[in-house]
């Protein structure tokens, strides 16, 4: 679940949202992920989300959830 867009930059606002859905065609998922408007709110790492199918960010907390 995707947190509302920033108006003015049509972007996600960076660590609104504490659970982020991703699938298969979204590995290798990433933290910040693409689609956030400050991409740079954190250095970028990988999630091993297709290990177990969910996983946290070591920096911000967010939990990924593979849903495929």
């Amino acid at each position: 679940m995707r947190e509302p867009a920033d108006q003015s930059t049509g972007k996600e606002t960076p660590n609104t949202s504490n659970r982020y859905e991703v699938t298969r065609a979204d590995l290798p998922v990433h933290c910040p992920l693409p689609d956030m408007a400050l991409w740079n709110s954190h250095p970028r790492v990988f999630i091993p989300v297709e290990a177990t199918g969910e996983a946290h960010c070591a920096y911000c907390g967010a939990l990924f959830v593979l849903t495929d």
